[in-house]
């Protein structure tokens, strides 16, 4: 078993988990023209940028030449889950907090600086830090050089499952004796290569305008908007956490995670399995779900697929589910980990955000999508799906606890 005892949360639709909470509650999305570069040319200008966030202000000097900006976030979020958990880091022991995170780009803008460098004026004009900056582990790393955390690491690579996965394996390490884990997903990729990225899929919505260019499971859903940020939590154990004498937002319950098999076998999507194995890890039945926090492609093959997963697995049954990720975007590895702060808030307050954006639901959907205002609701257990591209699937269920804050 563990506890999330603390979140540190950077989103387009706000810095810090008060901000973002009552954005999300309230619609406020984060969704608006990409400006870092001439967008003019190109088919799609949207995307869900964090904005009013000045490293320099919560990192040291040193930190600012050798990181790419997803690493920046990554260390600015970690430190707020920190400060939340109330963790001194001092007084614990330095092979007793571990590290785990998820990224799915790497350090796409310093990278694409470097090598800009190297075209126009050569190898001696290359950053030194260029051999760490670029790489999909470098968040894991800079978090654990930061807080002098030497215990167990890992660095894990899943496109838009990737947080989940990274929760996954923080419950591993929790379980090998590892007191206290820092876990999450941040990403960002928005210079001209990595926005060629991002097109390069076929999926982002050609919409220019924000209030609908993504609509999860909407019978006019025409594909997704990129974003950028994430969240990172605290895990440890409840012992950990009554020995600290901190109050936890819930508890990682259950995880499991899926491929999708090759399009040429035939087989059915991986997701409704790993929700399924989410569920008996957590040791419940799907009666005991209260609200799904689904992957919501926002592209109406996937999101009749997902829909399908859900009537299967829930009958008719008519459990919420809901997308709001909708107000900022596929954050990539920070996608799914934002949705789990989002249902730790939901078990806290009592109440379901809403898809923003989404108007219609196709009847044969047979999904009860909570749309237009958040809706109050008794929420114990929350399912939270995710799906990467390439057959990444992810499934974790968060439960509430007596001594939630």
């Amino acid at each position: 078993m563990s506890v999330i005892t603390g979140l540190g949360v950077i989103a387009p639709n706000g810095l810090g988990l008060k901000e973002f909470w009552t954005a999300t509650l309230s619609g406020r999305s984060g969704i608006t023209e990409l400006d870092r570069f001439d967008t003019s040319d190109y088919p799609a200008r949207l995307a869900g940028l964090v904005r009013d966030l000045d490293s320099a202000k919560h990192l040291p000097g040193r930190l600012l030449p050798q990181t790419d900006v997803s690493t920046r976030l990554a260390l600015i979020a970690a430190q707020w889950a920190l400060e939340d958990a109330e963790v001194d880091t001092a007084e614990l022991a330095d092979y007793d907090m571990s590290v785990v995170t998820a990224n799915a780009s790497g350090g796409f803008e310093f990278a694409h600086r470097e090598f800009k460098k190297l075209w126009a004026q050569g190898p001696e004009h290359i950053s030194v830090y260029e051999s760490f900056a670029w790489f999909y582990a470098v968040n894991t790393g800079q978090i654990s050089i930061r807080h002098g955390m030497r215990g167990p690491g890992s660095a894990l690579v899943a496109e838009q499952a990737g947080g989940l996965y990274a929760l996954g394996q923080a419950a591993r390490t929790i379980r090998n004796d590892v007191p206290l884990v820092v876990c999450g997903g941040l990403d960002s990729a928005f210079d001209p290569w990595g926005w060629l990225s991002h097109l390069s899929s076929g999926q982002v919505s050609l919409d220019p305008d924000p209030a609908t260019a993504y609509r999860p499971f909407d019978v006019g859903a025409s594909g997704y908007i990129p974003g950028e940020g994430g969240a990172i939590c605290i895990v440890e154990s409840p012992e950990s956490a009554r020995a600290r004498g901190v109050r936890a937002y819930g508890e990682l319950a259950g995880y499991a995670a899926t491929f999708d098999p090759h399009p040429d076998r035939g087989g059915p999507p991986g997701l409704r399995r790993a929700a399924e194995l989410a569920l008996v890890d957590a040791g419940i039945d799907v009666g005991d779900v209260d609200v799904v926090f689904a992957d919501g492609a926002g592209l109406p093959k996937l999101d009749r697929a997902e829909a399908l997963t859900l009537r299967e697995l829930f009958g008719t049954r008519g459990v919420p589910v809901t997308v709001p990720k909708a107000l900022t975007g596929r954050l990539l590895s920070g996608g799914g980990m934002l949705d789990v702060v989002t249902a730790l808030m939901s078990i806290q307050e009592g109440v379901i955000p809403p898809t923003s954006g989404t108007a219609v639901v196709p009847d044969d959907y047979g999904i009860d999508l909570v749309t237009g205002e958040a809706r109050p609701a008794a929420v114990r257990n929350a399912l939270v799906l995710a799906r990467g591209r390439w057959g990444f699937n992810a499934a974790v269920v968060v439960r509430g606890v007596q001594n939630g804050r």
